[in-house]
């Protein structure tokens, strides 16, 4: 009888790919209506592991269990038969269909051959309100929030009635608001009965909402622990295997002139009539980290694409070291010293399907050092520049330089363009959301170089949706409501529920730009 009390059972799972072992002999056991949080730094086989569960990947070892009974899972329609569900990290919906579509697609309802719409509408409204998963059924998946995209990716597991629910970092994508909110519904899930397993690298998160958390580093299993009997400082010694600063050491600025001057800059808006930046002016100095603040959707995005070169400004001006870039191409910003690590990695950080070596140079192939007078890369070069920053910035792939960008964990991929960015030695450094989906150690290593950056007598401007680095990292916060700027905080002076008031613009500086 005893078997029986795992829900799920991994034994010995071993999953090798080329130059790397992602899963070393792996066995985690997950208990029914329990919430098991799978924690590891980026590269560690979280993802492969649940992939394997999921039927997206076959082990080269060990065996699978569901209720005590060995099964066999091909694909994920296999994992689907047995209960089991998926949340991606990167969403898996059909942009152009409504909620509702896809939910029930590849189980439309059918009569006599004709789809049942009606049936499946009235389920899905059940299950929205039964978990407390609010979306609209015929919203078309394009013009809904990240948040609401992920309800629908829950609820089509909910309509398929899976009992084992797998998260695949879930938080990455969402605001403050939305966290709180998924964390309220994997618990109503299981209480309910479901067994959750929750990948993550956000210690806080894990402590408010997994009953056991298992830890793996490097491929290997380190352990399980009951997350009431530890702490944060354990989590991390054991997922990274040091000790991990939580705080940033940093001396105070000493802001010298001025590297960039935003003046009356507005942005048009993709989604709706309004500009999406409203009249923004701003200054940030040699010397000092100043951090855009806001909730995701406030035009943090359109502001940094007009000042990066994405897009064109409706009006406003802007001045980089002296010279006016109001109107100059992308690439005549970077090489007029701006740097840009990018929101979304994937659409504008990376060429997914180049090595990591050509990634690298990507904006920096043309100069002499890369390129031989009669237009031929300099292959040997491009190779030892990458060596040296995979080395320096210890970003981890199967095959080095040669290794394709895409198969690289989204924390590599993080790191291979900070390595970049930072690299090209920029006297202004436009980082957005560094950090977002870094572990811990990853997370300190990122805040380091952005200080040092500073130190170095560099201007760096910070775009963050994580509180906790808002309140750490810069000199100075601007935070940013519905396009403009609302207000000016002093993060040694403001507290984080001050900083909160102003994110929901319930409190704004009466100053005049």
């Amino acid at each position: 009888m005893a078997e029986t009390q795992y829900a799920i059972e991994m034994l010995n799972i071993t999953k090798k790919f080329p130059g790397i072992i992602a899963n070393d002999n792996i066995t985690l056991q997950l208990k029914k209506g329990e919430i098991h949080a799978l924690l590891g730094e980026n590269g560690a086989g979280k993802s492969t592991l649940m992939s394997v569960l999921f039927g997206l990947y076959q082990p080269e070892e060990g065996v699978i269990k569901k209720d005590g009974q060995v099964v066999s899972i091909k694909d994920p329609n296999d994992a689907n038969d047995l209960g089991i569900g998926m949340v991606h990290q990167h969403f898996k919906l059909v942009e152009c269909f409504t909620v509702l579509d896809n939910i029930i697609m590849g189980v439309e309802p059918t009569k006599h051959g004709f789809l049942q719409k009606k049936e499946a509408r009235q389920k899905v409204l059940a299950l929205s309100e039964k978990y407390g998963l609010q979306v609209d059924p015929d919203a078309l998946i394009e013009d809904i929030t990240v948040g609401m995209q992920q309800r629908t990716e829950i609820l089509k597991m909910l309509y398929r009635d899976n009992e084992i629910l797998i998260f695949d970092e879930p938080t990455a994508v969402l605001t403050p608001q939305e966290i709180e909110e998924l964390m309220q519904i994997m618990k109503n899930l299981a209480a309910e009965g479901k067994s959750i397993l929750f990948i993550s690298h956000k210690l806080a998160e894990i402590m408010a909402v997994a009953d056991r958390c298992s830890v793996l580093r490097k491929g290997k299993y380190i352990g399980t622990v009951e997350t009431k009997n530890t702490t944060m400082e354990e989590l991390s010694a054991m997922m990274v295997g040091r000790n991990v600063n939580f705080h940033v050491e940093k001396k105070p600025a000493a802001p010298g002139d001025v590297i960039l001057d935003v003046k009356g800059m507005t942005v048009a808006s993709k989604v709706h009539k309004n500009n999406a930046v409203k009249n923004v002016s701003l200054q940030v100095r040699r010397g000092e980290i100043v951090c855009i603040a806001g909730i995701d959707g406030n035009g943090q995005t359109e502001f940094v694409y007009g000042l990066t070169g994405l897009e064109p400004l409706v009006s406003g001006s802007i001045e980089l070291c002296g010279q006016d870039i109001t109107h100059a191409s992308i690439r005549k910003r970077s090489t007029s010293g701006m740097s840009h690590i990018p929101e979304d990695r994937h659409k504008h950080g990376l060429v997914l399907d180049y090595t990591l070596e050509d990634n690298m140079v990507l904006q920096r192939y043309f100069e002499p050092e890369f390129t031989s007078k009669a237009g031929f890369l300099k292959r040997g070069p491009i190779r030892a520049y990458a060596e040296k920053l995979i080395d320096q910035y210890d970003v981890r792939s199967g095959q080095g330089p040669v290794t394709i960008a895409r198969s690289m964990s989204g924390g590599n991929q993080q790191k291979a363009i900070v390595a970049r960015e930072i690299d090209k030695d920029p006297e202004l450094l436009v980082a957005v959301q560094p950090t977002r989906g870094l572990d811990v150690g990853a997370i300190e290593y990122i805040h380091k170089q952005l200080v040092a950056q500073r130190d170095a007598g560099k201007a760096v401007l910070l775009v963050s949706l994580e509180l906790d680095e808002v309140m750490d990292v810069p000199d100075r916060i601007l935070v940013m409501y519905e396009g403009e700027i609302v207000g000016e905080l002093d993060p040694k002076k403001t507290t984080q529920e001050e900083l909160g008031l102003y994110m929901a613009g319930a409190k704004r500086d009466e100053v005049s730009p």
